[in-house]
């Protein structure tokens, strides 16, 4: 126990710790008080335990109201509208049942040691993207990385949340617009003969063109440059978008910690009325056992593989600075362990279950229309505004189907954009501390700009850009941001030294096996998905559309400006660092609070055991 004198004439206090630094779990700390009357000195001292929100930095931080307002935060991000337009289709694609064995074995050896790195380098830094590399002053980079990628997913994430909107408004009505070809926008290629359509390419469904043509007016384009103005009505649903947003971000975590409540509740509540609706239709079984037909010679394929490694990737949500700004703000003791566990296989379960959703009904569409099933199976935004909702209007009640089906993409996507922007927000009043007073401001800053680049998707030929967009903003660079932020964290910052933190949070030093995916499965991992993103690169294309050459340097631009980050501002830090080369060195790649062990030669990166221990 350590104690101190002070020369004090009246009264003073002092605190020191009960506890070694090492030692595991919340301090305790005593508080000593000295008082001196008549020239003597009386102290008395008293045990303290800090709260759970005090960083062993004695910095306080704004924490969750709540630790399930956390989990349904990390939960709403996660879980989002790819869970239901992807996943189902992969499996079914890639050999149904089968398809599990390499999901489950890439979750397991990568995705679930990323997420929970991510979270406990979030709660234990308690700082955004860019503020937790204090740990390794040279990566900070990959913070910025990250915060540029989740601001250019916004710039189109929110555009379907629109259209999510658009079709919840269209939904209140006696007649569904998508049901027959007796509309403006319809063209004499629209065709209500449902059954022989999907086989004939040169006609359309009214589901079709009720996407194409009543919402995106996209017959009105006839390339990404030729886009026109904004449509007045997908604007003013952007705008309600981003008015919600605004809203549920601009206090901090104590508001949108309530929001989720609902976003991210409502989609599990509206997917079992939809599976317990879907079962009963003529074909749901059919359609529910080619989902889960298991065939194992798929697993022969390499491109199985590859498909189930990227899904990994980009469902758990990993990458985007989300995590990490989220549990910045939870209490400095939470277990962010079995966090980490119960979040991402709640992530994966909800894929699963909502397969079971969608296929009841792409059975129902495939014995109603006398087609096999892969002429209706499909992935991606055309699954959930042409498929599913042609699916729904020939139901009784297709009116109120919809509208509940609507709901459910609205709440899908409003907790994941939440998350996104939370990413950008947190990231960069971290980094710039006199923000942190104008948060609200900030805040509407940020959204407000978002929507202003929006609308550059809701145009006639906004499609394509929003195309371009999902195709550039979130692929390769995304892969790669993880892979450093990997490197940096289990290599320069020490896998042991990142378990040491990790026991001093939860008092639980992270086994063997998280200690050997840090270290080089996950890293192996990713630098072979990097390596296959590259080398498997198909250009973009919307249909039959495919975008001119410059469209596609555009996109590789807007790829490597997020990626560029990493380089950039290595190099400013280290020609911005006194002393020689190695000085500098030491210096970018030592914790900001080790620098004054730098001046006495003591760096832990120049030494071989730092890099041999695990």
């Amino acid at each position: 126990m350590l104690r101190g004198r002070l020369p004090v004439t009246h009264m003073s206090s002092a605190i020191a710790p009960v506890k070694p630094s090492g030692t595991a779990g919340p301090k305790e700390v005593e508080l000593i008080l000295v008082k001196e009357q008549n020239g003597v000195q009386f102290t008395s001292s008293a045990l303290v335990s800090p709260s759970g929100q005090t960083h062993p930095s004695g910095e306080e931080r704004e924490t969750w109201g709540k630790k399930i307002d956390f989990l349904l935060s990390v939960i709403g991000f996660a879980v989002d509208l790819a869970n239901v337009w992807r996943f189902p289709y992969l499996c079914y694609k890639n050999g149904g049942g089968a398809f599990l064995v390499p999901y489950l074995f890439f979750m397991v050896i990568a995705g679930m040691p990323l997420f929970y790195m991510e979270l406990a380098l979030g709660q234990y830094n308690r700082e955004g993207a860019a503020g937790v590399w204090k740990i390794c002053p040279i990566f900070k980079g990959v913070g910025f990385t990250v915060i540029l990628i989740s601001l250019y997913v916004g710039f189109y994430y929110n555009v379907i949340i629109a259209w999510a909107l658009f079709y919840l408004f269209s939904s209140f009505s006696a007649e569904l617009p998508w049901i027959n070809c007796n509309n403006t926008w319809n063209s004499p290629n629209c065709s209500d003969l449902n059954a022989t359509l999907l086989n004939d390419t040169h006609k359309a469904t009214p589901a079709l063109e009720y996407f194409e043509r009543g919402m995106l007016h996209l017959h009105e384009s006839t390339g990404i440059d030729d886009l026109g103005l904004p449509r007045w009505q997908l604007t003013s649903c952007l705008a309600v978008v981003i008015v919600v947003l605004y809203f549920s971000l601009w206090k901090g975590v104590k508001t949108s910690g309530k929001v989720v409540w609902i976003t991210a509740t409502m989609p599990y509540v509206v997917l079992t009325v939809l599976l317990l609706r879907g079962v009963t239709l003529p074909g749901a079984i059919d359609g529910i056992k080619a989902y889960l037909s298991v065939d194992f010679l798929r697993l022969c394929d390499a491109q199985v593989w590859i498909e189930a490694a990227t899904q990994i990737c980009f469902s758990l949500g990993v990458g985007f600075g989300v995590l990490i700004a989220f549990s910045s703000y939870n209490k400095f003791s939470n277990n962010c362990y079995r966090d980490a566990i119960i979040t991402s296989s709640i992530n994966s379960l909800t894929s699963f279950f909502s397969g079971f959703v969608i296929f009841s009904f792409l059975g129902y569409m495939s014995q109603k229309h006398n087609v096999a099933l892969d002429k209706v199976a499909t992935d991606g935004p055309g699954l959930v505004f042409i498929i599913y909702p042609e699916a729904i209007a020939t139901l009784p009640g297709s009116s109120v189907w919809a509208v509940i089906f609507f709901i459910m993409l609205l709440t899908l996507g409003i907790d994941s954009a939440m998350g996104g922007m939370e990413s950008v927000i947190t990231g960069l009043i971290d980094e710039f501390k006199f923000l942190h007073k104008h948060r609200e401001l900030f805040t509407l800053f940020i959204v407000v700009s978002t929507f202003l680049i929006s609308l550059i998707c809701v145009t006639n030929g906004g499609i394509y850009v929003f195309t371009l967009l999902d195709h550039f903003a979130a692929g390769t660079s995304i892969l790669f941001g993880v892979l450093i932020e990997a490197i940096g964290i289990a290599w320069f910052y020490g896998v042991d030294r990142f378990s040491d933190d990790i026991q001093e949070m939860i008092g639980q030093r992270p086994g063997l096996y998280w200690r050997l995916c840090w270290k080089f499965v996950s890293p192996c991992f990713l630098l072979f998905m990097v390596v296959v993103s590259f080398a498997t690169f198909n250009p973009p294309k919307y249909g039959s559309y495919y975008f001119p050459t410059w469209a596609t340097m555009v996109g590789w631009c807007l790829s490597i400006s997020s990626m560029i980050m990493v380089p950039l501002y290595a190099i400013y830090k280290f020609c911005s660092l006194p002393g020689s080369f190695c000085d500098k060195l030491a210096y970018a790649i030592t914790p900001e609070t080790e620098h004054h062990l730098v001046e006495r030669g003591e760096v832990r990166q120049f030494t071989l055991h730092h890099w041999l221990v695990v």
